[in-house]
């Protein structure tokens, strides 16, 4: 085999072995956060009565200037699109954990507002949250196929 070609095979071959690794890598990640996602909804509802993007909104707003932020960023910040972030904060407003506010400067753009009530539900969530994240990670660290993962993430 002429030395271009052996070069050239050889790389196919790495590449092909890369992908293959990334693809392997990645379903780790996924089984991972699914794992942990599942775990956290679980202990959030039945602690707290609070589903997981509720907690996630709720802890954006109590770390956020002044407990607000705007709606577009509030659903970035926790992976929502418009619509689905528009019906969470109507939930956290009839639970009177938000409320909205209209921007001063942009009278087109709303502000999703922390109450002092949800900030006293957030705060009040978050040991069992980090409790289950913690566990969650735990347990997957004693697990063959994510134990590595765990190490990396948390080294």
């Amino acid at each position: 085999m002429y030395p271009l070609v052996k070069r050239a095979h050889v790389l196919g071959v790495a590449v092909a072995s890369r992908k293959r690794a990334d693809s392997l890598m990645w379903g780790g990640v996924l089984a991972l956060h699914t794992r942990i996602e599942q775990e956290l909804a679980k202990r959030l509802q039945r602690e707290h009565g609070l589903g997981l993007s509720d907690y996630r909104a709720l802890s954006m707003l109590a770390a956020a200037k002044d407990g607000e932020l705007r709606m577009q960023n509030l659903a970035e910040s926790i992976g929502l699109n418009q619509s689905s972030v528009t019906r969470l904060v109507a939930r956290l407003e009839h639970a009177g954990l938000t409320r909205r506010d209209i921007c001063a400067n942009d009278r087109r753009g709303i502000y999703s507002v922390i109450t002092e009530r949800g900030r006293e539900r957030q705060a009040a969530a978050e040991p069992s949250y980090l409790a289950a994240l913690g566990a969650t990670l735990d347990a997957a660290a004693d697990d063959d196929e994510l134990a590595g993962l765990v190490r990396k993430l948390r080294s």
